[in-house]
C-alpha cells in the first residue's frame, strides 16, 4: 500500500549544480550522509541560535552529536546570506533534524532542511551575481529578515537614484543654472551679456541740486566773517 503522506525524513529533489555525480550515486551518498543544508535563514540569525536549535536532534549518548556548523556568507561582503551547513556525526541525527526540525521557525522564519552530499571547502559563499544566494538575486518581494529587496530591484532602484542626481547636476551647473535647495541666490556673470543698471531717478538730481545749493551758502558766510 502506498503512503499517503510522504516520509518527512526523505531527501528532496534538490541536486547540487556543481556536483559530478548521477542520480544513483547521489542517492546512494545522500543515505549515509551527515550533513544537513538549512535554508531560508533570516540575515540576522547566529551560529549560537543555530547550534541551540540543532543540538535538539543531537544524540551525544550514541557517540553522536553537531560536528561543526558552517554559515553561507555572501561572496563580496562576507556577511550571513541566509543559509547555512550542519554536520551531524551521525545519519540518525540528520534525519531526525529533517523529520522534527525542517518547516519549524527560527528567528520568525519557516526554515527547511534537506540531506546533503557533504560539504566542501567554497560551498559557504553565495552564488548570485552580487555576492548572495541565487534565490535573493530576482526576488522582487521585500523581506526585511534578508536584505530588503532582491538584489536586482536594488540595482534598479541605485540606478535611477543616479540618474536623478546627475540630471539635478546637469540642472545646477553652467550658465542659467537654478539655485540649489537650500542656498542663496548668486547672480553669476555671463561673458557677452549685457547687465542693465537702474537710471537715476528726480529725486535723485534733487538731492544732489540740494547738497550743492547749500555747499554755495556756506561758502559765502565764510566770506563775510
Amino acid at each position: 500500500m502506498a503512503h499517503v503522506v510522504q516520509a518527512l525524513d526523505q531527501p528532496s529533489n534538490y541536486k547540487d549544480s556543481q556536483a559530478r555525480v548521477d542520480r544513483s550515486k547521489q542517492n546512494e551518498l545522500l543515505s549515509r550522509s551527515t550533513t544537513l543544508y538549512i535554508g531560508n535563514l533570516s540575515f540576522y540569525t547566529t551560529e549560537e541560535q543555530i547550534y541551540e536549535l540543532f543540538t535538539k536532534c543531537a544524540s551525544p549518548e550514541d557517540g553522536g552529536g553537531i560536528k561543526r556548523i558552517i554559515m553561507g556568507l555572501d561572496r563580496n561582503t562576507r556577511t550571513p546570506c541566509g543559509f547555512c551547513f550542519v554536520e551531524y556525526y551521525t545519519h540518525a541525527e540528520a534525519l531526525a533534524s529533517m523529520r522534527y526540525v525542517s518547516g519549524t521557525k527560527l528567528d520568525e522564519r519557516i526554515i527547511r532542511c534537506d540531506l546533503d552530499l557533504g560539504y566542501k571547502e567554497g560551498r559557504q559563499f553565495g552564488r548570485g551575481k552580487s555576492g548572495g544566494q541565487v534565490r535573493d538575486e530576482h526576488r522582487q518581494d521585500y523581506d526585511p529578515g534578508r536584505g530588503g529587496w532582491g538584489a536586482q530591484a536594488q540595482r534598479l532602484e541605485i540606478e535611477r537614484r543616479r540618474e536623478v542626481e546627475e540630471r539635478y547636476a546637469d540642472a545646477t551647473e553652467g550658465p542659467g543654472a537654478v539655485a540649489g535647495g537650500g542656498e542663496d541666490w548668486k547672480e553669476t556673470e555671463v561673458p557677452g551679456e549685457v547687465t542693465h543698471k537702474r537710471g537715476r531717478s528726480p529725486e535723485d538730481e534733487g538731492d544732489n541740486t540740494r547738497l550743492g545749493h547749500r555747499s554755495r551758502i556756506d561758502d559765502i558766510e565764510a566770506e563775510r566773517m
